[in-house]
């Protein structure tokens, strides 16, 4: 019976896994063959053998094989009949050095180009592999970049015939180090008999596979140099940990142990499930086992989860958002929808499900009280969070909790993919700076995880005080795991548990989005300066895994091959983005370097070349990231690219602006302020107050005093900040736009035990006065310096800028006086008592 090509659905890729239909498709294969050439020369064995293996892999609950050859049309059909699927490697000279030869490049191209015209879209075709395991020595002698290059080669001829065809390359630790772009997945060959380490370099590969799915090639223990009860043990938990950690699939080496290579029968090896004769190993019962429970295996426990979506506005995607996680394949878990006061559908949306609970604010007040809010409703012991603009995966849950229950984290994250059917503009902002990511410390262990994917026990949130309401529009998510970090916990990532994730539709809402990650980068930097640089951008320890490359690379990736190239764990350590050329793209470049030279090289024309190259440095730069970006190719354009490279150049723009908003935004110094000022007496004001000074009852706390200041502080409508743990001061106060105070408190424990709180006011200029300031100085200077000689305007210094500085002084002196007033009012409530000369003064 020939096999109906058409009728059957074709395996395809979403995400970090496989779908066929409607259902997602598990590999669980093993490895077949090759064997000693049959009747009709074939390296397979008669059809009426392979009829019974068929059978024998149907009871193992296999539904694929990996061959090392082109099959013939009868095999495809009976493969077909019997259910099961084929990831076919193509055989060519790859153990020669091919790229130095025209005929073995031709020789390989027209291999894979027959093996996928004779597999003419047979529904028994899974995916081409176009070469397994390429020597190491081989690939250094030729050059990883032109290998990769040429495996993409190969990729391509197979999707030029067939364009939906699933393409990939066996991949071994010896290559770890081969990045071609083309390949559909990941496949790698990994043969380690310690649990723990290949635990280890699974996670290491999740990461290295990114986006794609990642399936182990192969796998598995020889029975007689290792023993059938030792194979029995490594492949019951190999294929457990493997579909544990979010693989898409396996294959066990191998089906049986009748090999033949090298043109002649293998003896000395039993790397089989079953003997030469078919008969069953104890090792096939386990792998029947394990493959009847992947790829759910139970967890140690289900902890009831309570998955929160906070959302504003969110209408347009709210309902694909909560379809998705009414499908959750998760046991025990609730939904809980916080609508932060949305005046579009987003009620009459929730209102069609019943069982989804609602937590309605009356008003918007931003994300972190949003999320604050379903924290406080929920009942799990995991809170999970997404957004609006999110559809889960339906293993989402079950790969979070399995791995955060399994291990020591608080918290844990995972991917954030676009949707396939998102727009082409969405592809390109997908690959545009500013994107959400996450920041691995190492393989497994997070910095930082994105806001739209996370989950964290609930204890852990409590314990730091949940989420910041500062944070209206993002940030929460950065804050919240620094601050669980600061605690002492740790955080994790599952490559398994991904969501779908909308990006900004048109360039004004993507731009908008960056402004808003603006204002929370400086909200973010006066809570945490010890992960921002003195400009104010942030700071990772850890690596960023972004779709966007976040700017130029020009350095060449090294390569660790191990003495004399002999390595078996070879790695790949890739370069940093040019850190020069991503700041000629900054908004401190173009306010200091570009903006002046344009401006002078008006009045003097030999300024235009310098004004110019610098503008063109910072063009080419945006032009040659958006030259390396990787745009999905479903949703590329011809002026995808083009978008890119704006975007690159408006990004850091607007996000810097809003950043330096932010930190030079200060709310007017508040009435009550005014009136205290007016009810001072004239002779109270008249007296420069750098200190105060009070006695304190008896185990009396400083901090007392400090809280109690900054409460007063809040009630009467002051612009604050307390000290984050990184500051020389308790509290800075701010006054009007142009001064601010730094108040700093000690306890002096005196002779006679009594102790002396002693309180420093240092007053200051503003960081806008600062810039306003110098930046008119500097400005005039330059202007004056360039129009006349030195002599001529070097008498006019002292009277530059006279007026307005005297105005700053002015300021200070005036906020310096309004604290100290109120320092002393908050003392009196607290029974202290002042006092003007420390070192003379008794305690009463």
């Amino acid at each position: 019976m020939v096999a109906d090509v058409s009728s059957h659905p074709r395996v395809r890729i979403e995400g970090k896994f496989f779908r066929l239909g409607e259902k997602k498709f598990y590999l669980k294969g093993v490895a077949y063959g090759p064997f000693a050439p049959n009747a009709q020369g074939e390296m397979l064995p008669s059809p009426e053998q392979a009829a019974k293996d068929f059978e024998l892999l149907q009871e193992l609950g296999a539904n694929l094989l990996r061959l090392y050859d082109m099959p013939p049309r009868w095999f495809l059909d009976l493969a077909a009949q019997h259910g099961l699927k084929l990831l076919i490697d193509v055989p060519w000279c790859k153990h020669r050095c091919f790229l130095d030869s025209a005929k073995d490049r031709t020789e390989a191209i027209r291999a894979v180009r027959e093996a996928v015209i004779n597999g003419a879209r047979h529904p028994a075709i899974f995916a081409f592999s176009v070469v397994n395991e390429i020597p190491a020595d081989i690939v250094r002698w030729s050059g990883a970049k032109a290998v990769a290059r040429f495996i993409d080669e190969l990729v391509a001829e197979a999707k030029a015939i067939d364009p939906l065809c699933l393409c990939t390359f066996g991949n071994y630790p010896p290559t770890e180090f081969l990045r071609p772009k083309n390949i559909d997945f990941h496949c790698f060959n990994v043969y380690l008999h310690h649990r723990k380490p290949f635990e280890n370099y699974l996670a290491r590969l999740q990461m290295l596979a990114e986006t794609r799915p990642l399936v182990l090639g192969e796998f598995g223990v020889d029975s007689l140099r290792e023993g059938e009860s030792q194979k029995c043990e490594i492949l019951g938990w190999a294929i457990e940990s493997a579909f544990r950690q979010g693989l898409a699939g396996t294959f066990i080496f191998s089906f049986t142990d009748d090999w033949f290579r090298n043109e002649r029968q293998v003896e000395d090896w039993g790397m089989g499930l079953t003997t030469r004769e078919r008969k069953l190993k104890k090792s096939f019962k386990v792998a029947r086992r394990q493959y009847a429970a992947a790829p759910y295996f139970t967890l140690n426990r289900w902890p009831k989860v309570s998955v929160i979506v906070a959302s504003y506005n969110g209408a347009r995607t709210l309902s694909a958002c909560l379809e998705s996680l009414l499908r959750l394949n998760y046991p025990d878990y609730e939904i809980i929808l916080v609508d932060d006061g949305s005046t579009d559908a987003t009620a009459e949306i929730v209102s069609r499900w019943t069982s989804i609970r609602t937590v309605r604010l009356e008003k918007n007040k931003g994300l972190s009280t949003a999320r604050n809010a379903g924290v406080a409703a929920a009942q799990g012991e995991i809170v999970a969070f997404t957004d609006a603009d999110c559809r889960a995966e339906e293993d989402w849950l079950y790969y979070l909790v399995g791995d955060l229950v399994g291990s020591d984290f608080a918290g844990i994250g995972g991917h954030n993919f676009l949707p396939p059917e998102d727009s082409w503009v969405a592809g390109a902002v997908l690959v545009s700076p500013g994107g959400p990511a996450h920041v691995m410390l190492t393989d497994r262990e997070a910095e930082h995880i994105p806001g739209c994917n996370m989950a964290f026990y609930k204890w852990a949130l409590e314990a730091v005080g949940e989420f910041d309401p500062i944070f209206r529009k993002a940030g929460d998510d950065v804050d919240i795991c620094w601050r669980l970090q600061q605690h002492g916990l740790h955080l994790g990532f599952s490559s398994g548990g991904f969501v779908w994730h909308y990006r900004r539709s048109n360039v004004a809402d993507y731009l908008e989005q960056q402004r808003g990650y603006g204002e929370a980068e400086a909200l973010l930097a006066a809570r945490h300066a010890e992960y921002f640089s003195a400009v104010g951008t942030s700071v990772w320890r850890g690596r960023i895994y972004a779709s966007s490359k976040l700017g130029v690379t020009i350095q060449q990736p090294r390569i660790y091959h191990g003495p004399l190239g002999a390595g078996w764990f070879q790695t790949l350590y890739t370069a940093e983005p040019a850190a020069l050329l991503t700041l000629t793209t900054t908004l401190e470049f173009h306010v200091l370097v570009t903006l002046p030279l344009l401006v002078l090289a008006v009045s003097f024309s030999w300024l235009w070349p310098l004004a110019v190259t610098s503008l063109a440095i910072s063009l080419c730069t945006c032009a040659v990231a958006a030259a390396q970006a990787e745009i999905p190719g479903h949703q590329q354009r011809f002026w995808s690219r083009p978008l890119v490279a704006l975007l690159f150049f408006l990004q850091p723009i607007v996000r810097g602006l809003a950043r330096y908003q932010g930190r030079l935004n200060v709310r007017p110094m508040p009435a009550a302020a005014l009136k205290r000022l007016d009810a001072l007496p004239r002779e109270d004001r008249a007296p420069l107050v750098e200190e105060l000074n009070f006695w304190t009852p008896s185990g009396f706390d400083r901090l007392t005093f400090i809280k109690a200041l900054m409460q007063r502080l809040d009630r009467e409508g002051w612009n604050s900040r307390p000290d984050a743990g990184w500051s020389h001061y308790d509290v800075e106060i701010y006054g009007s736009r142009w001064s601010r105070l730094q108040l700093v408190t000690v306890a002096e424990q005196m002779p006679d035990d009594s102790k002396l709180l002693r309180c420093r006011l240092r007053a200051g200029w503003s960081l806008p006065a600062k810039i306003v300031f110098w930046s008119l100085l500097g400005t005039e200077l330059l202007v004056i310096g360039l129009a006349v000689s030195i002599w001529s305007w070097l008498w006019m210094l002292p009277l530059t800028m006279p007026i307005f500085g005297l105005f700053l002084e002015q300021e200070k002196r005036t906020l310096r006086l309004l604290i100290a007033s109120l320092s002393q009012d908050v003392a009196k409530e607290l029974g202290l008592k002042k006092v003007e000369s420390p070192d003379k003064s008794a305690a009463s």
